[in-house]
């Protein structure tokens, strides 16, 4: 019996939209790369800042999410989240994985390069890694550990796309840009600027920014040492943006990029002080952007709450692999008072695999999501200063457990050439706070995200608040119970 045309079209376009059993993942990865520098996210005055044409394109294909945050903004515990599921107060990855600082995850810990492996999939590993042990963290291929040059980047990764082009693969794409290279005496800010090797990098066509067309994000300081550092800043996102580009074209080349599932985010935010290293908006919101060719969500934006810990379940869930995850546990693991339980047997997160389902699917259920929740405890072994933090559709509440010290600044912020520039113009107001509120804290921050996007305004200690600060309040004590939080027991012993 022959379909109607019209049937026949129907089953094609489901037939289309249904994905392989397991389908690719290729999670790429910025470094430090704020909101304010993705051309999709920042429009002014009818020009984008930060030229990303690559990045708006992947965002035109699939979905911008809006309200998305690492829950830590230092590299290595951030890194850590993303690939465990699992917050880094509990994973064990505290701080940074490189030199002196030797912070590492716990070695039996089940991450998802290892989970996918078991299920079949061959993953690889390009550019920044930044967490250890590589027992925990075990990739199929390393291809190479270099990420400073993401056109260069993309390349190596020519080989391993062509020999995975029948069987499931996760490839995990780690460019250092735009995190600043090193200091450079003729140059305000060195994230591997094109000034820094005399014929530039290879197979990258560098674009330059004028200083003196930028606008400054509201969190630095109007100066000629930001905008300086903010034209090298871009013209480093540019170069990722090209060598993503790049990788793009390979996929499509090979007959992948429609049954593969792209992923972009950030690790933390931008590197000065005001962003990275804080549990302000601009060190931890950042760019989240999904290309799922099994969708029909396409050129769309989610307002909904999610975080870094949401990624590992995720894509485990796309595998099939039906992930554990906290809202399905009822109770903490067992162990003693005094913060001594290892990582948790279930995910941090959920999955948002639903929300691109909930589009022509047999049963589809909105995917909704209110809050997240922040931990950070170091970022360099120097720099103790823990955050717990929980974040809702409107309002933040931030609890710095160690407020009576002064909040600490990594070496890379410190020399920045726009904190530099702040202090020898001997000006106290450094973006929306002084150079004292920044440093000297309270116990709790609770902003009215809604009313106050730039966190200017401390609301804890106002009566008219009361309520949602107790309400907060108790769902940061409970996370910290749920998710093994050794820092818990500071409700008991100070």
């Amino acid at each position: 019996m022959k379909l109607p045309f019209f049937l026949i079209l129907i089953t094609s376009a489901v037939l289309a939209q249904t994905p392989p059993t397991r389908p690719n993942f290729v999670l790429i990865v910025g470094d430090d790369h704020d909101l304010s520098a993705i051309g999709c996210y920042t429009t002014l005055d009818g020009r984008t800042q930060a030229k990303t044409p690559n990045i708006d394109y992947l965002a035109k294909e699939g979905v911008r999410f809006t309200r998305a945050y690492a829950t830590t903004s230092s590299c290595s515990p951030s890194r850590s989240t993303l690939l465990s599921g699992r917050h880094n107060h509990n994973n064990g990855q505290y701080g940074l994985a490189h030199a002196t600082h030797h912070f590492r995850s716990h070695e039996e810990l089940k991450t998802l390069p290892a989970l996918l492996h078991g299920a079949g999939y061959t993953t690889a590993r390009i550019g920044k890694y930044h967490v250890a042990p590589e027992s925990a963290y075990t990739f199929d291929e390393a291809l190479s550990d270099d990420g400073s040059n993401p056109v260069k980047m993309a390349g190596q990764c020519a080989s391993f796309l062509e020999a995975n082009r029948n069987k499931p693969f996760f490839l995990y794409f780690c460019t250092t840009d735009p995190h600043r290279a090193g200091s450079n005496k003729n140059l305000p800010y060195s994230a591997n600027p094109h000034g820094n090797r005399p014929n530039g990098h290879e197979g990258v066509t560098e674009t330059l920014y004028g200083m003196d067309s930028l606008r400054v994000p509201y969190f630095l300081p109007d100066a000629p040492e930001t905008k300086a550092e903010l034209a090298q800043y871009y013209q480093s996102v540019s170069r990722m943006d090209q060598g993503i580009g790049k990788l793009f074209d390979l996929l499509k080349q090979q007959g992948l990029w429609d049954n593969t599932i792209v992923i972009y985010l950030s690790d933390n935010g931008m590197p000065v002080p005001g962003a990275k290293t804080t549990h302000y908006e601009p060190g931890v919101r950042l760019p989240l952007i999904v290309r799922n060719p099994f969708s029909n969500r396409k050129n769309q934006v989610c307002d909904e709450l999610v975080s870094w810990v949401d990624v590992t379940p995720t894509l485990l869930d796309y595998a099939g692999l039906n992930p554990p995850t906290m809202a399905k546990s009822s109770r903490p693991q067992g162990g003693g008072e005094f913060g001594e339980r290892g990582p948790t047997s279930f995910y941090h997160g959920k999955s948002w695999k639903g929300y691109f389902d909930a589009i022509g699917g047999p049963n589809p259920v909105p995917f909704k999501s209110d809050t997240v929740f922040l931990s950070h405890t170091f970022h360099e072994v120097t720099m103790y200063y823990p955050m717990r933090s929980v974040v809702t559709k409107r309002y933040k509440l931030i609890w710095n457990v160690a407020h009576e010290l002064p909040f600490p600044f990594a070496a890379d912020l410190w020399s920045s050439a726009t904190w530099q520039g702040f202090l020898k113009s001997g000006k106290t107001q450094y973006g929306p706070r002084t150079k004292d509120a920044y440093i000297h804290r309270p116990t709790y921050e609770l902003y009215d995200l809604e009313k106050d996007p730039q966190e200017r305004t401390n609301l804890a200690r106002n009566k008219a608040y009361k309520a949602v600060y107790d309400t907060l309040l108790a769902s940061l004590k409970n996370f910290q119970e749920m998710t093994n939080d050794p820092w818990r027991v500071k409700w008991v012993h100070e």
